[in-house]
């Protein structure tokens, strides 16, 4: 632009000489400039109406023919608009092959804009939702009416997907994950876990089942052998097969009691079997317990206030803190030292049991609240563990939309921490 600009000051510089010039030789030298300066403020004008016309032109052609600074914004226009004409084929481009790969996505993809209304949809969301032109705008809520979808939705908390019954159909089951991006915009895929859903609940019916099956079986085998074990007259040398018999028959009945808690746990919650539960009676309870059980004298402390209630399964909540302590004394040696721990914290409440035995390596952490999962097969088949105690509280806290917390350094202890939200958290008046 810097050559037009010349150019124009070349233009204008010549035109004022000769309307000096012009003025001189006649006179009138200031109306001649006055005059002057009109016809090229019309001339400007005259290219201001062209760049207009040019600018509102259905169809672009190329830019009129101009001098001076004028050819060079004509030129230079033309080239942004050809320069953003490329990059919209291109987005275009982007975008037809985004909706192509979405559309042959075998689940449903949504945009959502920041206020939650769809802005576009795949096919396999069209066919899953029932969508029609006219929904597009309107708010996902509408169409997925379930009150922990809308809470899923409001709490900003998108880390975990979320399963759900379909809305037009109950046997269906869905998985909705969401993912923020741009300004609070979001991208929400839905996805039919309906087959993954019956193959779970057939797994938990089969043990379920079978556990409960073994019970009776086991009770009387166990009631024989104590029988034969009382017996005064029995040979010598069956002393030892029969006290064999009778760990293993206890190791299995344990097993199986695990395994029947396991798969009550897993069932769904009703709301309505949830009441107020004091945590000082119940922790001191369970450790009065845990000193009951110990071979060995324990060091074992509370430090927990007598306000403190929480809203849930008094049963299932014993389950969770009970094999946390138990595990405690399992594990560490009869000089350690087991802490329990109750405080509120800003998010809710803590429940911690801690202690000063072996510690784990971390390799395993992420893994121990896996069924049957073992850090030392021989330690656990000395203590007796069925490896299911840490699944069972897992799953006794979610129940109670808590979560379960593991930190450890080997040699120095390990610690596990029951974090519940703010929404189970009762006051209770101390007696």
């Amino acid at each position: 632009m810097l050559r037009g600009f010349n150019a124009e000051l070349k233009r204008v510089a010549l035109f004022t000489t000769l309307c000096i010039g012009f003025g001189l030789a006649n006179g009138f030298v200031l109306i001649t400039l006055l005059l002057g300066g009109t016809l090229y403020m019309f001339w400007m004008l005259w290219q201001i109406r062209q760049l207009d016309l040019w600018l509102n032109q259905r169809k672009k052609s190329p830019p009129p023919e101009a001098s001076g600074i004028w050819s060079d914004i004509f030129e230079s226009i033309y080239r942004l608009q050809k320069r953003q004409e490329k990059e919209s084929d291109r987005v275009r481009q982007v975008l037809n092959r985004v909706q192509e790969t979405t559309g042959a996505l075998p689940d449903a993809v949504l945009l959502l804009d920041s206020r939650g209304n769809i802005d576009w949809w795949n096919p396999a969301a069209e066919r899953l939702f029932a969508f029609e032109k006219t929904d597009q705008g309107q708010p996902l809520v509408n169409y997925v009416r379930n009150p922990k979808f809308v809470a899923y939705m409001e709490q900003q908390d998108y880390r975990q997907p979320l399963d759900l019954p379909a809305s037009r159909n109950k046997d269906q089951r869905l998985q909705f994950q969401i993912t923020r991006y741009g300004q609070n915009e979001r991208l929400v895929v839905a996805r039919d876990i309906t087959s993954l859903h019956k193959l779970g609940q057939m797994r938990k019916d089969f043990v379920a089942n079978v556990s409960h099956e073994l019970r009776t079986p086991l009770t009387v085998l166990k009631g024989y052998l104590e029988t034969l074990a009382d017996a005064e007259e029995r040979p010598a040398a069956w002393q030892k097969p029969l006290q064999q018999m009778q760990q293993q028959c206890s190791r299995m009945h344990m097993l199986v009691n695990d395994l029947i808690a396991l798969s009550v746990l897993e069932t769904e919650v009703n709301p309505e079997r949830h009441q107020p539960v004091a945590l000082h009676p119940l922790l001191s309870r369970l450790i009065d317990e845990a000193h009951s059980v110990a071979t060995q004298p324990r060091n074992l402390v509370l430090n927990c206030t007598d306000d403190i209630a929480i809203l849930g399964v008094e049963k299932e909540l014993q389950s969770a803190f009970g094999n946390l302590i138990t595990n405690a004394l399992k594990y560490t040696p009869n000089t350690s030292t087991i802490t329990v721990n109750a405080r509120k914290d800003h998010y809710g409440l803590q429940v911690e049991v801690v202690d000063n035995g072996p510690g784990i390596e971390a390799k395993h952490l992420p893994r121990l609240t896996e069924r049957f999962y073992r850090v030392d097969d021989s330690r656990n088949s000395a203590t007796g563990g069925t490896g299911l105690g840490l699944a069972i509280v897992k799953h006794a806290l979610s129940r109670h939309d808590a979560r379960l917390d593991i930190s450890s350094q080997v040699s120095k202890g390990s610690s596990f921490t029951c974090h519940f939200p703010k929404q189970r958290l009762l006051q209770v008046t101390p007696q």
